[in-house]
């Protein structure tokens, strides 16, 4: 349903909150490239292009941000 909010406009927004070592980044990116292990983040971004892909009676532009919040620093991970 958050996909296709997405597709539908609306921003989207996932977030993994949690301590140190807790597994934030094995969640949201899975342990490898195997697709049947990805994380949250890998699916639904793969998901987006496939919907996107289906539909011809539109145009996309996506924005993608992957952002860290580390002791009160912010890291743009996709920089």
């Amino acid at each position: 349903a958050i996909i296709t909010s997405c597709i539908d406009g609306y921003n989207v927004c996932f977030l993994a909150y949690g301590q140190t070592g807790s597994g934030k980044t094995h969640t949201m990116m899975g342990p490898g490239d195997n697709r049947e292990l990805w994380g949250v983040n890998r699916r639904a971004v793969a998901e987006l292009f496939d919907i996107c892909d289906k539909r011809t009676d539109a145009s996309f532009t996506l924005k993608i941000s992957l952002m860290e919040i580390y002791n009160e620093n912010i890291y743009d991970l996709l920089a």
